[in-house]
Order: C-alpha cells, then structure tokens, then sequence
C-alpha cells in the first residue's frame, strides 16, 4: 500500500437528517454567554465547554458531586449535590454551572452498581447511572426472561425504587460486527467486517488506527476491500472487560488523515479525544448506516453481552458510554465524535437497530489511547494522495467553542442539541476505508433523516468486567449475515 491515504470512518453515505447537522453554520457561536455574571449566575456553555468544566469540578470535588449533565434546552451543565454542601454548591456556582440538590451521593449510586454486578451479572442486562433521575438504570434486553427476569426484577426492587429503576429492550444486547464495508477479515467460516474508528500515530510514530476490540480479537490482518490482501495487522486488543484494539498499517508510509468521512463530500477533521457529557449531542459513522446522531445518555455502564465462545458465559465491558445513537451489524468499531472535532468513543455493541432504534454503547477513545500509547493526529493532516478526503468540506468545527463558561477551552466535547436517531434505512455503499476511491462517494445516498426526539436513558455506574469469550462471529462470505456477535 504504497503511501496510500488511509481515509477514515468508512464507508458509507451519511444520513441526511445527521449530516444537516454538521453544516458550518450548525455550530454558531452563542453570543448570549453570561461570561461577566456574578458568581451564582449559570453560564450559557456549548457542550464542548460544559464537558471540559464537568471533568474540572469532578476532578476539584470528586464525590462531592452525584454527577452531572448537560440542558442542552437551557445551554447549562447541571451538577448533582448531596446535604447542601455550602462550599461544593458555592465553587460549583463559581465556576458557572447550575446546581441541583438530589438524594442520592456517588458512593451510594456506585454501591447499587456494586449490588448489581454481585446479583445481576447475566447476559442480556446492563446498567448505569443517570445523573438526570439520580438513580441507576437497568436495562434488560429481549432474552432476560422467566427466572432470569424475577432474579433481576427482585434485585432491582431490593435496592428501592428511589435508587433504581428497571426498563426492558425490544432487542438484544450484542456487539455489532458484521455487515456493510469498510474493514475486512478472513477467519474459518468466512468472513468479518467491522469499522474503522479513528487513525491515531502508535506510541513507535507508526500510523494506526482504532476500532473495537472485539473486531481485533476476532482476526489479526485486515484488508481495506472485500477480497484485497491485508492492508493492517492487530498490535493490541482487549475484549472482554474493556473493548478496542490498535491496528497498525503495514506500510510504514501510509498517509493517515486525522478526519471522518462523513459522506456526501464532507469530513470532520478530528483535531483532539474529548470526553462525553451525558445530555450532549454526539455523531456515529459506521460501515452499515452511515452518519447517525443522538444524546449521551449514561457514562461508565456495564453491559453483559452473551459469550459466544461459552454457551453459559457472558462477555462484560465496563466504562462504556451509553447512547440512544442507532447502530447495526457492521458498525462495530465506528466512530463516536462530536461537531466540533473531538474524538469521543469507538461502537461496541447495543440493542436494536435504525429503524425501531435502542440503546448502543461505545468504548472511550480517551481511555483506548491511554492503554495503547497512541496519539490523535497525524503528519499529513488529511493532505496527500488519495481521492478520499473531500475538498471543500467545511469544518463544521471552525465555530469552535468561544464562550464563556468556566475558563475553559474549546475544541472538545460534545454539542448541544438533543435529536435521537432513526433510523431509516441508510445504509452505506460499497466503499472502504483505505482505498483511493472517494469514501463518501457511495451508492444510493440514502433515506432519510434521522433525529427526532430524545428519549433519554440510562447514565453512568461503575462496575467491574469480566465475562470471557470473544465474541466474534463469522460472517458469510459476502460479509452479510453471520452470526453478528462481535
């Protein structure tokens, strides 16, 4: 692959309703920041801002605060506090964020996680904790049935309804491999397709990329075209308990454009990893659907996926981001970004699909590449070779986040907004990543819009993972159908 550019984010066409959003001018500045306000006066903060002053206060307060979210209605980052803590409530009004009272402190949410992982760890079940309602939320998919169901529901009940809560999932928690194009592998039995996240520089300078552990334990060489030779080879991955892998290209010379293709002759150039905010708006590109949108709606969740390699056993992934983002078999891998450029999280695996919708859950970028070493960016920075990188797509991160709002920074996190995701058919073309051709430049744009309301769930828990098994599946030859598992 002789100094070939390695376009990112694979695939697909984007959809339409989605990828209105990411238009130069859907992240205009807001002017009404209340950047001089007396100390008490919630600051109007883009989401990006409200990420960046959430990791502040979390990091000068710790479990002083029961969490927070973004009111993407009102542009404030809402903090959590327990017992009127005068000197929490006065530095976090300081800072610019609006202050709720709740009943439930961290410790206590995080001991229901703990609950919960002792008494509830079975395939088909995930929970995390909601700063919006103060409670931990369960999820159960379509296979927690008869006893299963009772042992979870009593579980539940005996942490009381002030502290959680128990929803049901039309679908079935499973890791999304399989599927549209994008990144390919031969295995015995046929073959696997994931999504390729993020190109980053491993910690040896060499170019590499991200994408979901599960895809790099299930085969070691990926090739960027259906039946073409092996263009990449896993380096690291991690599945289960966390779920990325870093892929190195084999040619040493390859160009790796820090950018999503995000179809239809645009790219978001992809300038840092950015933290995720429950209530933010956040983008997924996947091989599968193409360009979706929707809300963070949890942090740090567990979810217990059934093992393949063990009919008895169960996969669990810890420190996940969860969203109400759609995502289907082939999307594993894909990236999680937001508007203004950040990095947010790589497509594990959820429930549902684009049509009826669901829950899907990401890895963290930021935590991929502390465990690999590697590093966003790259030398060429989306110039060179290859037809793959758009010209003319207006960053849509040029808006950046000039406000007010806590001194902080701009660039990171995820925007405002809420819109769900839909779903409607859109699907990708036949393009891969890697290639010459134009990413973007696929069949049969596609349907229609996503977004709609934002039916929020689930927020953030700790737990512990472990499982075992891997997870993958084999696909049919032509990459469709398979046992999408991984």
């Amino acid at each position: 692959m002789p100094k070939r550019k390695a376009a990112i984010a694979v695939g697909g066409v984007a959809a339409l309703g989605a990828a209105a959003l990411l238009l130069p001018n859907a992240n205009a500045s807001q002017d009404n920041d209340q950047a001089s306000g007396a100390a008490g006066t919630a600051k109007t903060l883009k989401a990006a801002d409200a990420s960046n002053l959430a990791a502040q206060l979390q990091k000068a307060l710790g479990d002083a605060l029961a969490g927070s979210y973004y009111d993407s209605g009102k542009q404030q980052l809402v903090v959590n506090v327990v017992n009127g803590d005068k000197n929490v409530i006065v530095q976090a009004r300081k800072a610019g964020a609006a202050v709720r009272q709740v009943a439930n402190s961290t410790s206590e949410l995080k001991a229901a996680a703990r609950t919960l992982k002792t008494r509830a760890t079975m395939p088909g079940t995930a929970w995390a904790v909601d700063p919006r309602s103060n409670k931990v939320v369960v999820t159960a998919d379509s296979t927690v049935t008869g006893a299963k169901w009772d042992r979870l529901q009593s579980t539940v009940r005996g942490l009381g309804g002030d502290m959680a809560t128990l929803k049901k999932s039309a679908g079935t928690f499973k890791t999304f491999v399989s599927g549209g194009d994008a990144i390919f592998s031969q295995v015995q039995g046929g073959q696997v397709r994931c999504s390729l996240g993020f190109n980053v520089t491993a910690s040896d300078g060499s170019p590499a990329f991200l994408t979901a552990g599960h895809c790099g334990v299930a085969a070691k060489d990926w090739s960027d075209s259906q039946n073409g030779q092996p263009v990449a080879t896993v380096d690291q991955a991690t599945f289960p308990g966390n779920d990325f892998s870093l892929v190195k290209y084999n040619d040493a010379g390859t160009q790796a454009p820090s950018e999503v293709n995000v179809g239809n002759g645009q790219t978001v150039q992809i300038k840092q990893a950015a933290d995720a905010t429950v209530g933010s708006t956040v983008f997924r590109m996947g091989s599968t659907t193409g360009l979706h949108n929707g809300q963070v709606t949890g942090l740090d969740a567990t979810v217990n996926f059934q093992s393949e390699t063990d009919p008895g056993g169960v996969d669990t992934v810890n420190g996940l981001i969860q969203t109400n983002v759609c995502a289907e078999a082939g999307d594993s891998g894909g990236s999680l970004f937001t508007q203004d450029g950040g990095a947010v999280g790589l497509t594990s695996g959820g429930s549902g699909d684009c049509t009826s919708g669901g829950e899907t859950f990401f890895q963290p970028v930021t935590a991929a590449l502390q465990a690999t070493g590697a590093t966003l960016g790259d030398g060429g920075n989306g110039a060179g070779a290859g037809a793959g990188d758009q010209a003319g797509a207006a960053d849509p991160s040029a808006s950046a986040g000039d406000q007010a709002g806590a001194g902080d920074q701009a660039g990171a996190g995820d925007q405002a907004g809420a819109g769900d995701q839909a779903g409607a058919g859109d699907q990708a073309g036949g393009d891969q990543i890697g290639g010459g051709a134009d990413p973007s430049a696929t069949a049969g744009d596609q349907s229609g819009a996503d977004q709609g309301g934002a039916a929020d769930q689930s927020g953030t828990g700790d737990q512990s993972g472990a499982g075992a098994g891997t997870g993958d599946q084999t696909g049919t030859a032509s990459g469709h159908g398979g046992s999408s598992r991984g």
